[in-house]
């Protein structure tokens, strides 16, 4: 955690790991004054819950209080209404004089983006300067030198009165279950991948990657260079700033519960697990089986154990933990992290449309979102799951340009049922551009028979949309099994 700057606790339980922590209490809009109040006064009332990112607490005094929490080491921290306390709880108190509310805004109803508009936003030139430090923890919910929620017009995550997380854009539609049923029953499946595996090997190629084809080759310097291997689907091999992570990975035969039933991957993995390189961290996009293995989060737990730092969305924790993980960072969106040894690449969460779900009971109760990558050098946007939605904009204003981005091309007809959770080729140039991607990859196709496009369909129609937003068709690449492409030395060169 940082030693300064202000931040929202989400989770009550936090609070428990910072003895040294004093909460400042803002009275409701209808109180003019300010109060500072201690940790043991605040785990003393016994009457507190969360809502929307703040903490609200019932007071023996009986007025309803908001906090945003603020952390100091002990050796730093003042005493309530010491030096600098006085004239900042002036400041508040004509804030609220002026109308404004010092806690931050509320997030707003299920349908709309929610917005959180800080008193003092921070520059954008300190998003990814000074020193940051890592969290110690090998478990943690959250741990973070800056909240970007804090910054204005940022869309954060939301929830329904059920506690389901939301999608806030007006893009987002489920479709319903009369359009489900003549998906699964009355639509023609146009994907017709071969049963031929040589015809298949022709088509789709898997190669073996440079770590399996050359096992004492040397890894990518921490220099300007960067590096992905496409391992199929949606799994990517990242080399950057002398950080190496994989994306949503995937190495079973199905993606599903059981590897008897489900969907069967028609193109298998270009390696296993025991010939990847040292890996430094995993990213996770959300919960659905083609994205989070349970076989393939068993097998690198074992290889790396302890090592191996997993970056996944707010509601995972319980579950990576139960598969026997133990260094897990969960995120909210806009929140960010590193992995220890390597503080000057960041990893924040960002937003994506898509949903969760894994079993019949847990419906939207784990986040979904992309990620964003960023390094001295370079920096890496992976898209994950998601439909298109104006947050891309957001993400490419607030991180952009990257230097590349792993965005999906696949699994998008028929669109009255994909539209609102899988982009198709030409949605994904729209978000190759909102992010500012100088150079993109090609993901979440030729692996798993998802949607009833053509097997081969995607970069052709990739290719095409290229063409008609008057792009160069070699910005947005697509990569073999197992091929890899280096950006960033004096020649782009593919291995």
């Amino acid at each position: 955690m940082s030693s300064h700057g202000h931040f929202l606790f989400t989770d009550v339980r936090n609070l428990s790991w910072y003895p040294c922590l004093f909460v400042r209490a803002y009275k409701s809009p209808t109180h003019s004054a300010a109060a500072d109040i201690s940790l043991q006064h605040y785990k003393k009332t016994k009457k507190c819950h969360t809502s929307d990112g703040f903490i609200a607490c019932s007071l023996p005094c009986r007025f309803l209080c908001i906090f945003r929490a603020e952390a100091w080491p002990c050796h730093q921290m003042e005493e309530p209404g010491g030096a600098g306390d006085e004239d900042e709880n002036q400041v508040l108190m004509e804030e609220e004089k002026r109308g404004s509310s010092p806690g931050g805004s509320p997030r707003t109803e299920e349908g709309s983006p929610a917005v959180v508009r800080p008193r003092d936003p921070p520059n954008a030139s300190e998003k990814i300067s000074g020193p940051r430090q890592s969290s110690s923890s090998r478990s943690s919910r959250k741990s973070f030198r800056l909240d970007y929620r804090l910054e204005e017009d940022v869309t954060v995550s939301s929830r329904d009165v059920y506690g389901r997380f939301t999608n806030p854009w007006p893009t987002w539609r489920f479709p319903s279950y009369a359009t489900l049923l003549r998906f699964l029953l009355l639509e023609k499946n146009h994907s017709d991948v071969p049963s031929s595996t040589e015809v298949l090997d022709k088509e789709l190629p898997v190669e073996k990657p440079w770590f399996v084809r050359d096992p004492e080759g040397a890894s990518m310097s921490a220099g300007s260079a960067l590096r992905v291997t496409w391992l199929g689907h949606a799994s990517v091999l990242v080399e950057m700033d002398g950080v190496v992570f994989l994306t949503d990975p995937i190495f079973s035969q199905r993606a599903s519960p059981f590897q008897f039933v489900g969907p069967k991957r028609y193109r298998g993995p270009p390696c296993t697990v025991g010939q990847l390189p040292k890996i430094d961290a995993v990213l996770i996009s959300h919960s659905h089986y083609d994205h989070l293995d349970a076989g393939t989060v068993t097998q690198l737990n074992e290889r790396f154990g302890g090592d191996l730092r997993w970056f996944v969305p707010l509601g995972l924790m319980d579950w990576m933990q139960k598969s026997g993980c133990e260094n897990v960072i969960e995120l909210d969106w806009w929140e960010e992290n590193c992995v220890p040894g390597h503080d000057e690449v960041t990893f924040v969460c960002t937003p994506a449309q898509h949903w969760c779900k894994r079993t019949p009971m847990d419906e939207n109760k784990v986040l979904w979102g992309s990620w964003s990558v960023l390094g001295p050098c370079n920096r890496f946007f992976f898209a994950g799951d998601t439909g298109y939605c104006p947050v891309f904009q957001e993400i490419g204003r607030r991180f952009g340009p990257f230097d590349l981005a792993a965005i999906p091309i696949g699994a998008y007809l028929p669109r009255d049922v994909m539209r609102g959770q899988h982009v198709d080729p030409e949605e994904a140039v729209l978000i190759h551009k909102d992010v500012q991607a100088k150079h993109s990859v090609a993901i979440h196709w030729g692996t798993f028979a998802l949607a009833h496009e053509y097997y081969l369909e995607p970069p052709l129609k990739l290719k095409e949309a290229m063409e008609k937003n008057g792009l160069k068709v070699e910005q947005f690449f697509v990569l073999n099994h197992g091929e890899s492409r280096v950006l960033n030395e004096d020649q782009e060169v593919f291995e």
